[in-house]
């Protein structure tokens, strides 16, 4: 710093290149051409000045209404056979879970807080394995059904809404259970990265726990799986309005987005880890609709004279 000062309005952190001595900047400032502390900019994905989230919010709501309107055509045709043939109560449960599943990405937007951090991904990770949990029930649904055609079977006693209703009950409990854990023991928190740029403060949440997150996305990955080789092996069965071969590919895009996101969650930084993830919802939730809904959608709107008793009938006979 030159001595006597140039100027009276010569700020006190000033440096120039013949100064006899240098002053480090604050935390949250960095030296400027190495003769001024200047702010650094603060990155988080803001509502204001970030293009990127008014797409995120776009695509995000956009698929949200597209899933309300086709819970209300299931609802409103909630008595034709392409509705009742694959229990259509947990078509219900698994449409509004894709329904917030898309909504859950508004917690991962603007500048984070404890409120956010706590709930982004706990709140996904139970809505997410409820929607995983109904899948499976109806998978299970599917095969216990076609062996309960057999003459003598002891599968028709296992037929029945309670065996549903504890599949998803059961496997949802157990993410909330992980949920509860991860939150009483290491909670995220926001917090602000100053190390990892030098000329920006990175804000986001910190997963507290790393091994909590692990095991909340592993978890949902297992059932995944499960889900996925039940509906694999019942994909041939004879039933018209058989979903396993839909759920089949369902689960292969869910598999395949959240085996992608692993690798590419670890190799970007900032506010890019939480487009990742934000890519991966939306991605596999797009799919589970497209893969398992969009098929009936179709016979319900465009064909209904494939929506009778009499053509589900026809068809089995036929096998």
């Amino acid at each position: 710093m030159t001595w006597p000062p140039q100027s009276p309005d010569l700020n006190p952190i000033e440096m120039v290149w013949d100064s006899l001595k240098c002053q480090r900047c604050p935390e949250d400032e960095w030296p400027n051409d190495k003769n001024q502390c200047v702010k650094k900019w603060v990155e988080f994905l803001s509502y204001e000045e970030d293009t990127t989230v008014l797409i995120v919010l776009i695509i995000s709501v956009s698929f949200s209404v597209k899933t309300f309107f086709i819970l209300n055509i299931f609802i409103v045709f909630r008595d034709t056979p392409v509705v009742r043939a694959n229990n259509q109560t947990l078509s219900f449960i698994l449409l509004v879970s894709i329904m917030l599943s898309f909504l859950c990405v508004f917690l991962f937007l603007g500048r984070p807080t404890h409120v956010t951090c706590m709930l982004r991904q706990t709140s996904f990770g139970i809505i997410f394995s409820v929607a995983i949990s109904s899948i499976l029930a109806k998978t299970i649904m599917v095969y216990m059904a076609f062996k309960a055609t057999k003459p003598g079977s002891s599968w028709r006693k296992f037929i029945g809404v309670k065996v549903t209703n504890c599949v998803v009950f059961f496997c949802s409990f157990l993410q909330v259970l992980l949920s509860i854990i991860w939150l009483s023991t290491s909670p995220p928190f926001p917090e602000q990265n100053t190390q990892l740029y030098q000329d920006k403060i990175i804000f986001q949440c910190n997963e507290g726990s790393m091994l909590a997150f692990s095991i909340l996305l592993g978890y949902m990955g297992l059932l995944a799986a499960v889900s996925f080789i039940v509906a694999f092996l019942a994909r041939n069965l004879p039933d018209s309005f058989n979903e396993a071969k839909n759920i089949t590919f369902s689960m292969l895009v869910v598999c395949s987005v959240w085996v992608a996101f692993i690798p590419a969650y670890m190799s970007v930084t900032g506010k890019n880890t939480v487009l990742v993830e934000i890519f991966a919802i939306i991605s596999s939730s797009l799919g589970i609709l497209g893969c398992i809904f969009f098929p009936k959608c179709y016979i319900i709107l465009v064909r209904p004279e494939l929506n009778t008793k009499s053509k589900l009938s026809g068809q089995i006979k036929a096998i």
